[in-house]
């Protein structure tokens, strides 16, 4: 355990963050270091960013009028797709991400520095591994390769396969360059590493389109009882198709037995500050990263089991101003600080999109050619 980051001097040092367990500050806690972190932020943004300081200057936002990091003001995510938001010159941008979005559709781009990327990775491993464990494993994405190969796919899902591709010992695609299931590698790999853990990512849809619904068709089923499989976005196609995230589970446990499956939540315009789903079926914000339900009609934020649009926070980016996001997502705040899981901090649930809302998600997007 490092400094308390608090005391860490005037510029609050992110790496100082990363000392900490991931879910390990109470409320009061969080926000007396969150709040200094994201007005530095605020102010690093303002310094370094033209259009975010005239939107700043529009608002007329007084830091010293600033209560707490609810204060701060929130960028609508849209903004991202109109606008190139960065704080950084030409010449730092070290990668550059793009949202997912159906063709003809705007894509956010999100400029990233050198230091910017390395803490997104760190972050990123800090919270998958306190649901994990340390140890890497087998790993399986249920995907296909070209997803990396090409670049004209390299967006948000290709960012999505190789953040967490660094929990794997040894990789494998679970689907060829044809979405079609990779039946006889996979099955030689589990031969491989039979006995083992194994790990498996992929997008919602994707996995029930191409992985589950294949699986259902095989006379000798898979064992991947010792699976844990970890998968994000893309549930509004299976609303569409009235399953819910129980049935999901419970579906692919009957498919292949597999029982530890993780949803999560997060998107590219912050891209490592993800919300890990716990065993009580809780998504989860770290110390790094916090959720704001609120009520439509004023912004104001929602009480405990009110639905409401979400703003999501982050200690992160310091290359591009998205501390401060106003999402086109729907949630409902859970409770905080007091899960039976045991972590810390505020737990919700995403209820969907917002009507009118632009259709988006790394597996949404898959278009068959």
């Amino acid at each position: 355990m490092g400094k308390d980051p608090e005391k860490g001097g005037i510029v609050l040092e992110y790496a100082k963050l990363l000392e900490y367990e991931p879910y390990s500050m109470d409320r009061i806690k969080k926000t007396r270091v969150m709040t200094e972190r994201l007005l530095e932020l605020t102010e690093h943004h303002r310094s370094r960013c033209e259009d975010y300081r005239r939107i700043l200057d529009g608002l007329g936002y007084d830091a010293s009028k600033v209560k707490d990091y609810y204060d701060i003001p929130m960028m609508p995510v849209r903004l991202f797709k109109e606008r190139r938001m960065s704080s950084i010159p030409e010449e730092e941008v070290f990668k550059t991400m793009t949202s997912s979005g159906t063709t003809g559709q705007q894509v956010s781009k999100i400029f990233l520095d050198e230091q910017t990327a390395s803490n997104q990775q760190l972050t990123l491993a800090r919270i998958v591994t306190d649901f994990t464990g340390q140890s890497r494993m087998p790993m399986i994405i249920i995907d296909c390769p070209s997803v990396i190969r090409n670049r004209a796919m390299f967006s948000a899902r290709g960012a999505g396969i190789l953040g967490f591709s660094m929990f794997g010992s040894r990789r494998i695609y679970a689907l060829d360059d044809g979405m079609k299931l990779n039946l006889d590698g996979i099955r030689e790999f589990l031969e491989k590493y039979k006995g083992q853990k194994i790990l498996l990512f992929g997008f919602t849809f994707m996995i029930w389109q191409y992985f589950y619904k294949e699986l259902c068709k095989l006379e000798e089923p898979l064992d991947l009882s010792r699976g844990i499989l970890i998968h994000g976005g893309g549930w509004k196609k299976l609303q569409n198709e009235a399953v819910s995230k129980a049935e999901f589970k419970q579906r692919l446990k009957d498919a292949c037995g597999i029982e530890h499956v993780m949803d999560y939540y997060g998107m590219v315009e912050q891209t490592g500050c993800i919300y890990m789903e716990c065993e009580c079926g809780h998504l989860h914000a770290s110390i790094y990263s916090d959720i704001i339900p609120r009520r439509m009609s004023d912004f104001s934020p929602c009480d405990v089991g009110e639905k409401g649009v979400l703003q999501v926070v982050s200690m992160l980016p310091e290359s591009y101003p998205g501390h401060s996001i106003l999402t086109e997502d729907e949630g409902v705040l859970l409770g905080e600080d007091d899960c039976p899981c045991g972590r810390l901090g505020k737990y919700f649930e995403v209820s969907g999109r917002i009507r009118n809302a632009e259709v988006r998600g790394c597996s949404d997007t898959y278009e068959r050619k």
